[in-house]
């Protein structure tokens, strides 16, 4: 795996198509960016999608397209790093690498529309509807597949992308974080990983300052470049994304999950829960 942030995957150089199984307690935990397309698909585990400013959660069933060098990280939930506990997580990824095909790509007419997926760079989407239950019966064969087989689903599953529409529902911002350096990418993964590991304790921005090794204010700058949102935003994002899933998998009241997520004052968690979801945590459970 390399480099924290430029992150290799296991393939040979002629190779356009890679597919991998993931299949353990957790997901791999760190922020990393490759030149390659992928298409990830989660049989099993849940946890928070990270990539540039989008703060969300993924889960069983869900798809996940990202385009060329999109740093990103999908972080399993703290029950999944927890010994004793029955939980996996496992995952389907195709990786597709248009460099590997070289110049065929602007001289066959037939993969010329190939070129505009290098548009996607940068970029992350979660695929719904038809497309996504197309796209999952071919992941569920691809890893039977090889040689012309496997290359021929790969650009059905590509075509199927290209004809998506409004099955993309695109994710982050444009090509926020795209391309980060070794050293800038680092740094990022340090920051993460602290709110990540902390994100219901209380968190100062003079200490995550000090683990991004910046002053206070240039912190301030260079986070809220890195993902449009300040630290306190970022944070509350995280909460709230944890508050969601409690409210969806427990009977646990409102106030013991404002508390449980990092909130000391009820009506704090309320109006923040509201700003972020248009609804109130009561509304947002009777909805489900």
């Amino acid at each position: 795996m390399a480099k924290v942030i430029s992150f290799q995957v296991p393939k040979s150089q002629k190779e356009f198509v890679r597919y991998q199984e993931d299949s353990g307690k957790t997901f791999y935990d760190r922020l990393h960016q490759h030149p390659l397309l992928q298409l990830t698909y989660i049989l099993d585990g849940k946890g928070q999608f990270l990539s540039g400013d989008y703060v969300g959660r993924f889960s069983a069933g869900d798809l996940f397209f990202l385009g060329e060098n999109v740093p990103h990280v999908f972080r399993s939930d703290p029950e999944y790093f927890e010994e004793g506990l029955d939980l996996r997580s496992e995952g389907r990824t195709v990786f597709f690498d248009f460099d590997a095909l070289g110049r065929a790509i602007g001289d066959l007419e037939e993969l010329s529309p190939l070129q505009r997926f290098r548009e996607y760079a940068g970029l992350c989407f979660q695929v719904k509807g038809e497309t996504q239950e197309k796209i999952i019966c071919l992941l569920e064969v691809f890893g039977n597949t090889v040689g012309l087989k496997r290359f021929q689903l790969a650009v059905q599953l590509l075509s199927l992308l290209d004809e998506a529409k409004n099955d993309l529902q695109r994710l982050n911002q444009d090509g926020l974080l795209q391309g980060l350096s070794e050293k800038d990418g680092s740094r990022m993964n340090r920051v993460m990983q602290y709110l990540l590991d902390r994100r219901f304790q209380k968190i100062s921005l003079d200490e995550t300052a000090a683990v991004a090794n910046l002053s206070k204010e240039a912190f301030c700058r260079y986070f809220k470049l890195r993902t449009r949102k300040t630290f306190t935003q970022y944070l509350l994002q995280l909460r709230i994304n944890e508050a969601q899933k409690l409210l969806q998998e427990t009977d646990l009241g409102i106030s013991e999950i404002a508390y449980q997520v990092g909130f000391e004052n009820l009506s704090y968690f309320n109006r923040s829960f509201k700003n972020l979801t248009g609804m109130p945590p009561k509304a947002f459970r009777k909805s489900l």
